[in-house]
């Protein structure tokens, strides 16, 4: 479905979303509500994942049973994409997990390459992109790219803040990839910074 928004409503999510907004919650509390979240909306976005029907012996007689049919790659916007695996990978411990680097140039707000590691053979991998803080956009954007270059064919976005602008920005570029968010914010302040947000999300997780 292209341009496909889907803004958690699920309570447990929300009340992450609450402590990670709290500029009171600690470093600790707040890379524990993100591995939370991550977790439970990752059960959405991963919903497509591809099956296959298998029989199992119960203690009693066969079962009909589902299994994946399909690898999972997790891929994290660095730095603060590596507070979601956590979360993401208590669900698929078997998943592959790549790296991108990509920091904003401050004038321009463009984002900046500077490290790329990913698993081969993606395309017939389901492949979720982790960057919690969707502001203008950029980084999205160009991450998508990178892994699309790579072969990447079924992806979700998966945030943990998004703002408008940057919905925006991602499905004019990548109208086929659905965004997964617990929180939409109207606006940007003048540095990209969204708002109300939760502040920088690297810094909170890593108390820098």
């Amino acid at each position: 479905m292209p341009g496909r928004l889907i803004v958690s409503d699920h309570p447990l999510v929300q009340e992450k979303l609450a402590l990670l907004r709290d500029r009171r919650t600690t470093p600790a509390g707040f890379r524990c509500a993100m591995e939370t979240a991550s977790a439970l909306m990752g059960c959405e976005a991963l919903r497509g994942l591809r099956t296959k029907v298998r029989s199992v012996p119960t203690p009693l007689k066969r079962a009909r049973a589902v299994a994946l049919d399909q690898s999972i790659t997790l891929v994290a916007v660095l730095r603060a994409g590596l507070g979601m695996l956590g979360g993401l990978l208590d669900l698929a411990p078997a998943a592959r997990i790549g790296h991108i680097g990509l920091y904003r140039n401050e004038e321009t707000l463009n984002p900046v390459r500077y490290y790329v590691r990913l698993p081969p053979d993606l395309k017939d991998s389901f492949l979720v992109l982790c960057d919690p803080m969707l502001a203008t956009g950029g980084s999205a954007a160009e991450a998508l790219r990178i892994v699309k270059t790579d072969g990447a064919r079924q992806i979700a976005l998966l945030c943990i803040i998004a703002s408008r602008a940057g919905v925006r920005r991602v499905h004019s570029a990548h109208p086929d990839v659905p965004i997964y968010t617990a929180g939409l914010d109207p606006r940007l302040d003048r540095k990209g910074y969204i708002l109300p947000g939760l502040g920088d999300a690297g810094d909170r997780l890593f108390a820098t």
